[in-house]
């Protein structure tokens, strides 16, 4: 097999940052474009017959920019090798030079959009009082939400924080479970506890849902609630039905923001058409401060693997539709 040379590190030091701890970096650099790379003395090189020289000397340069200002985490350079195109290189220098944090967790860890699409999502948040974020799993669309609700409380700019979602598998039984509304709906609420507990702590979070600063609700229990002054998250609103979604959205208070997150691709409706998520993002696209955010599985933050995965699934549900 003969090999190329395509760039040599300008800081001989960054081969170790790049191949990261037991070369795992470069091992996902590999993975991602399929390509064996050899790095050696701070040269990298290819296969003779490959094609992806012109973005790997993207990359690298780009990586090597990054670590002479900071370093990388694993998830970061996931991130980076799922957004990054030749063409958007000074967008991604952006989004890890001058990150924009969110929220410094109570253990004292930086939240901050880790790609373009969070990047425009909390803009979005910040610019409209109703946002849509639609796409897969492990893309930050509820966890970055929660975390800008909690900015948006200890900023003093709200005085609530209202979590909520569809209980499908409960159905009309829900009534019938032991414990009181709290107990019975919070295996469906996890997810929006996660955010909830990593960026305040159980015990403070404890604390504030003692008060009715922070709610948590089946959409059920929203019927007739105007809420001034909150920040209301509908998690997995594709199961929300077109009169529930109605509902919600139509009870917005003064100085509230509604955060709308759901995929529909995992509708648990009995009927599909009639999903609540579905509907309103047809009949409510280009109205001023309500805004759409699409996400794919380039933002997926969950483990590489979750990734290849979804992608598979992909062809695969694409293929039964043709």
């Amino acid at each position: 097999m003969k090999y190329k040379s395509i760039y040599r590190l300008k800081d001989p030091l960054n081969e170790a940052r790049i191949a990261g701890p037991n070369n795992k970096f470069l091992h996902l650099i590999e993975d991602y474009y399929r390509e064996e790379i050899l790095m050696r003395l701070a040269e990298i090189k290819i296969r003779e017959d490959s094609e992806n020289e012109e973005i790997l000397v993207s990359l690298f340069s780009l990586l090597e920019e990054i670590f002479e200002h900071g370093n990388l985490t694993e998830i970061d350079l996931v991130s980076i090798l799922n957004n990054f195109r030749c063409e958007n290189t000074n967008e991604i220098l952006e989004l890890f030079l001058n990150k924009n944090i969110l929220i410094t967790t109570h253990t004292g860890k930086t939240i901050y959009p880790k790609t373009l699409n969070q990047k425009y999502y909390l803009s979005a948040l910040e610019k409209n009082d109703i946002i849509f974020a639609v796409g897969p799993a492990g893309t930050g669309k509820t966890y970055l939400g929660v975390l800008f609700a909690v900015t948006k409380l200890k900023a003093g700019e709200v005085r609530k924080i209202v979590l909520v979602r569809p209980v499908v598998e409960a159905g009309e039984k829900l009534g019938y479970l032991p414990g009181d509304l709290k107990e019975k709906v919070d295996p469906y609420l996890v997810p929006l506890y996660d955010g909830l507990y990593e960026a305040l702590g159980k015990e403070q979070v404890d604390k504030l849902i003692e008060k009715r600063i922070v709610e948590i609700a089946p959409l059920a229990y929203m019927r007739g609630r105007t809420l001034e002054g909150a920040v209301v998250i509908l998690d997995e609103a594709q199961n929300s039905s077109q009169m529930q979604m109605k509902m919600l959205l139509t009870r917005l208070g003064y100085g509230s923001k509604k955060i709308i997150t759901g995929d529909i691709t995992q509708i648990d409706l009995p009927d599909q058409n009639s999903s609540g998520l579905v509907q309103a993002l047809k009949l409510l696209e280009g109205i001023k401060n309500i805004q759409i955010c699409h996400f794919d599985r380039r933002d997926v933050m969950r483990h590489p693997l979750v990734e290849k995965i979804i992608e598979r699934y992909e062809k695969h549900e694409n293929k039964s539709l043709q």
